[in-house]
């Protein structure tokens, strides 16, 4: 039976090892700090605080949060890459990681200086756009991008929520125009007084705008439609099959980490996104716990390289 990348994903990591070895029971032989290269209070950070809690006592060790922003994520994920391979410097990333190889030239490889070593978790994409706006679904703004070529506009901020459009709109046969922004939230006012026409956006950033009917959504870039949005289809379902994108969390470390300590941190981390109280908190991000083993993850993140690199190309988007 073929298994989704999805269900690979969400495999239980039970099954990556029979037991624990020499080296897995060595580590950590110190504190541990996680990297993350983005602003506190994101949903990554969020993620990597609740994980590195607990951690601690666990590994028996204190594992702390650093937060070095800058350069989309680049600054601080260029500190894991050039960290010693032992476990104790790992860095917790967003799909903007995968984005950035597409986008920018960087101070490392993206899949050849790090060991990916679990997804964390996936957020969905919503589709929305302001009650009035004439298209009230896929096939209508499929339709309304292909009578105005460019004429239609759309919110970006970086990352999978401007690809995911730039991707819409090769998918639809015609061009639509980017309007950047700072981040989502300071497009939201320009979307619901249409200013704007539409908006890829995250779950969460958007969901109590569509519930208090301030913003409509046309669909989900999730594979299957969400459990709190039953009646909204997904863009794939809507006429363009295979379309998918999602934000997510991820822990790597530098290439060359040793493959029983990868497991080790993989097998940590997934059993804590069991517990009740973390699933909460991650449904509360809007988040999907994932956990992930090293090779699954590796290969995800490969995929999104490829995926947005492709995006890229299409858009005509020159690398920076």
């Amino acid at each position: 039976m073929e298994i989704t990348r999805r269900a690979a994903l969400a495999a239980p990591l039970c099954l990556l090892a029979a037991g624990p070895g020499r080296a897995q029971s060595a580590y950590p032989s110190q504190g541990v700090r996680v990297i993350v290269p983005y602003t506190p209070g994101g949903a990554s950070d969020i993620a990597a605080r609740l994980i590195a809690e607990k951690l601690t006592p666990l590994w028996k060790q204190p594992v702390v949060v650093e937060n070095r922003s800058g350069a989309n994520g680049i600054i601080g994920t260029d500190v894991v890459a050039k960290a010693t391979p032992d476990g104790h410097t790992l860095g917790f990333v967003s799909v903007n990681h995968a984005v950035n190889a597409a986008l920018y030239t960087t101070p490392f490889d993206t899949l050849k200086d790090f060991s990916v070593l679990s997804i964390v978790y996936s957020v969905p994409l919503l589709l929305v756009a302001a009650p009035e706006f004439p298209a009230r679904s896929v096939q209508e703004l499929a339709a309304l991008v292909k009578a105005k070529p460019g004429g239609v506009t759309f919110a970006g901020t970086g990352g999978a929520v401007h690809l995911a459009a730039e991707m819409f709109a090769h998918r639809a046969g015609a061009a639509m125009t980017h309007v950047p922004y700072r981040g989502s939230t300071a497009a939201h006012p320009d979307l619901i007084s249409r200013r704007v026409d539409v908006m890829f956006d995250t779950l969460p950033a958007v969901l109590g705008h569509v519930q208090s009917g301030k913003l409509r959504a046309l669909a989900t870039t999730a594979a299957q439609r969400l459990p709190m949005l039953p009646d909204l289809p997904t863009v794939a379902e809507s006429g363009f099959p295979g379309f998918e994108a999602s934000s997510w969390g991820a822990i790597l470390a530098p290439a060359g980490l040793p493959g029983p300590v990868a497991t080790r941190i993989a097998t940590d981390a997934a059993a804590q996104l069991r517990e009740a109280s973390v699933q909460e908190r991650m449904a509360a991000l809007g988040a999907v716990p994932m956990g992930s083993g090293p090779e699954a993850a590796q290969a995800f993140v490969r995929d999104e390289v490829a995926k947005w690199q492709a995006v890229v190309t299409q858009a005509g988007i020159q690398k920076q």
